[in-house]
């Protein structure tokens, strides 16, 4: 272990000695769970199956799920310079404990839940570089792997697909290589990357990828959340503003599962000016009781793999499970619905 793994390690111990009543100790010379921790509590005693990383991603969180299938009888505990909210939400909801420097802690033992939340940022350390983050035209690279999660990608092929630089499109290939959810063969021109673990990069996008949004709310008159629909979209494309409806009414028509749509989310192009926006649908500007939310964003990222559905533009429908994530109602429930029913992974 490298020096930066032992203090992470001294870190993590000084965090589970601070809880009352329980304590770390090394398992005794010649135990079998050598050099793992074992955790005690009362009378109790449990070995923990220790992976130390400087930095705990959802990228990261697959790779330790996968390790961790590897020792089922031993609890792993990840021990982490810092870790994401999703990197949390992940390892918690599959049994797997992590401290991590920023003051969290998770551990779930028979007989013991220890659950901290820490109230600080982690730092970055000295004059590093931060990773290419897949949001805005970076994360456009990471949805076209997402919507061809089969395809042996090449730098211009990512570049035309995504309509980004070449640039760009080798440093997000590069970081999701060096993240371990891509393979790669050849070298130079010739080297192709294929992704490993399609739900591992879709959680890593999904947790980067927060857009810089502009919204704009309206009512518009309408009997019934499809005719709604449909009376949106047809005048947006009659003022050739381009456009695709999002979110949960979205999801209602590719994957049914909610039976009433009271708002409706819908991507237009930047060139819009909110005015514009409310008018061209005939509606009203409304701060309550608003039953269409225009959103935009720098470069119409959110539009750039848009589908169409009968006679509607949706976003695809990795963009759609993004933006119920990130909706209060009910959001997270739907979202898990789609991702079952259409996404498969």
């Amino acid at each position: 272990m490298n020096q930066d793994g032992r203090e992470l390690e001294a870190e993590a111990i000084r965090i589970l000695r601070g809880i009352p009543g329980l304590d770390v100790i090394w398992p005794p010379k010649g135990s079998e769970y050598r050099p793992d921790f074992l955790v005690t509590f009362g009378d109790a005693k449990a070995p923990v199956a220790v992976e130390v990383k400087r930095h705990a991603n959802a990228a990261t969180v697959w790779q330790l799920l996968h390790y961790a299938s590897i020792r089922p009888d031993l609890p792993l505990l990840v021990i982490a310079g810092d870790s994401t909210d999703e990197a949390r939400r992940v390892l918690a909801e599959h049994g797997v404990g992590l401290v991590d420097g920023m003051g969290n802690a998770h551990l779930e033992l028979p007989g013991l839940l220890i659950h901290l939340e820490a109230r600080r940022r982690a730092r970055r350390q000295g004059g590093e570089l931060a990773p290419t983050r897949l949001r805005g035209r970076a994360g456009l690279a990471a949805e076209a792997m997402l919507l061809e999660p089969q395809r042996r990608w090449q730098v211009q092929d990512l570049r035309r697909t995504a309509g980004i630089s070449s640039g760009l499109a080798h440093r997000v290939l590069a970081r999701l290589e060096a993240e371990g959810l891509l393979r790669a063969e050849g070298s130079g021109p010739n080297r192709v990357r294929q992704a490993i673990d399609p739900t591992a990069l879709l959680d890593l996008w999904a947790e980067e990828n927060v857009p810089r949004l502009a919204r704009t709310t309206a009512y518009v008159l309408a009997r019934n959340p499809q005719e709604l629909m449909e009376k949106v979209g047809q005048s947006l494309e009659g003022r050739g503003l381009s456009h695709a409806v999002t979110g949960a009414a979205a999801a209602s028509l590719v994957a049914p599962f909610i039976t009433a749509v009271p708002v409706i989310d819908v991507w237009v192009t930047e060139r819009a000016t909110p005015d514009e926006l409310v008018e061209s649908v005939g509606g009203e500007p409304a701060v309550d009781g608003q039953n269409v939310v225009f959103l935009q964003d720098r470069g119409d990222t959110a539009l750039r793999f848009r589908e169409q559905f009968r006679d509607l533009w949706l976003t695809n429908r990795f963009r759609i499970y993004l933006d119920l994530r990130r909706d209060p109602r009910r959001g997270k429930e739907q979202a898990d619905h789609l991702r079952q029913e259409v996404i498969g992974f």
